[in-house]
């Protein structure tokens, strides 16, 4: 089955509900519910970092999968390989249970519990192909950093160790910026196999830019320390990338490294499930505007508004006749109804009529998701209907008031 026909039966399971948290992570959502918009959505509200810790972390989950894959293509066994981990594993859990080889001999394994499982490696390597031949990224990220679906390629010639792609400088979002940020690479590119080295680097970096105080790291524009309950706070990382650990203490330590940091990515899938996804659609499923692009509606019904008024008045304290110039009115009080009703339900039908939803203020883009383009729709319809019977009445209004010169 190809990645087109997988997106379909996707499609056609969510034609008449609202996609889950764990779909848009997964990328199985399309505009206006799909993982990039949520990014925007976290970005306006100053929290897109925690869904970057969620993104970093999976990668570096993914890159432990290599690691123990390119193990196991040589023909050693990870117990063979690195006797420190397999101990760890066994005697606490791991995630990684099926492809080190631990659910064979009946042994326990953590799973998620909360994220579930999003897509196996089939689809992510269908998601990487289709995105090669098309050109597209299906990557949300704004800041360094790749997503959950990254995975690693012998493509690169001089490079020994995984590289981070082309990021954007700075961290919010413009007209100008959006377009590239889309185009973001899904592969990184590599000539050798993982080392342990690359997962303890992988894991430092996600440490000193996540978990640590912001005064504890070299550069503070790097520092992004997200908020973890003290149960599951980080207060150390003992390891170095660039030193190969020998101690017996620093071997125990680099063992737990591939997963380190899993419960801390479940409590930030729980957090973001709980609060931010449900403000998000509410605001794409139930609306197309942004909060910016509201307000400037308010403002522009309001004064549209007091022009129609003061003209409304004028035409009837001057006893303008004939009377049906009056009519003419309907025009500023159109434009004045349809900014104030758009303001109030934050959501413009005259856009849904066409299929746009806004990502950034006056910036649009195509609904595709089939059940929100269904919702949208009706709650465009009423909003029309809403407006046409709003400047109806003050039309005719104002129409049947007698004038009386002043």
């Amino acid at each position: 089955m190809d990645d087109q026909q997988r997106q379909d039966e996707w499609a056609n399971d969510r034609s008449n509900r609202l996609p889950s948290f764990t779909e848009v992570l997964s990328r199985r959502t399309r505009p206006p519910v799909d993982l990039f918009m949520f990014y925007l959505f976290l970005q306006r509200e100053g929290a897109e970092d925690i869904l970057d810790f969620w993104l970093d972390v999976q990668q570096h989950e993914n890159l432990c999968r290599a690691y123990f894959k390119d193990v196991r293509k040589t023909g050693r066994t990870i117990k063979e390989d690195w006797p420190q981990y397999w101990d760890y594993a066994r005697r606490r859990g791991s995630i990684y249970g099926t492809v080190v080889g631990l659910n064979s001999d009946g042994l326990h394994t953590k799973r998620s519990t909360a994220s579930g499982e999003l897509l196996n490696e089939q689809e992510m390597r269908n998601l990487a192909a289709t995105d090669e031949k098309t050109g597209r990224s299906t990557s949300p990220r704004l800041t360094p950093g790749v997503s959950e679906h990254t995975h690693v390629a012998s493509t690169s010639p001089n490079n020994d160790r995984p590289t981070t792609p082309f990021s954007l400088s700075g961290r919010t979002p413009t007209l100008f910026n959006l377009k590239r940020a889309s185009r973001a690479p899904t592969v990184i590119p590599r000539s050798s196999a993982i080392t342990r080295q690359d997962l303890i680097a992988s894991a430092e970096r996600i440490y000193f830019r996540y978990l640590s105080p912001a005064g504890n790291t070299v550069n503070s524009q790097e520092n992004h320390e997200i908020y973890l309950p003290p149960s599951l706070r980080i207060h150390s990382f003992p390891l170095s990338s660039s030193v190969e650990p020998k101690s017996q203490s620093e071997l125990a330590i680099m063992a737990q490294i591939p997963d380190m940091f899993h419960a801390q990515k479940e409590y930030c899938f729980r957090a973001m499930e709980q609060d931010a996804f449900p403000r998000f659609l509410r605001a794409k499923a139930f609306g197309n505007l942004t909060p910016i692009s509201a307000l400037v509606r308010l403002i522009l019904g309001l004064i549209i508004l007091w022009i129609g008024l003061a003209t409304a008045f004028s035409l009837v304290f001057l006893d303008v006749h004939p009377k049906s110039k009056r009519f003419f009115l309907f025009i500023p009080f159109t434009f004045a109804i349809l900014f104030l009703v758009s303001h109030q339900y934050e959501l413009d039908p005259i856009l849904v009529f066409f299929g746009q939803s806004e990502t950034t203020p006056f910036r649009t883009l195509r609904i595709k998701e089939p059940y929100v383009k269904k919702l949208l729709l009706g709650r465009a319809i009423w909003v029309t209907v809403l407006v046409a019977a709003f400047v109806t009445a003050l039309t005719l209004l104002f129409w049947a008031v007698p004038g009386h010169r002043l």
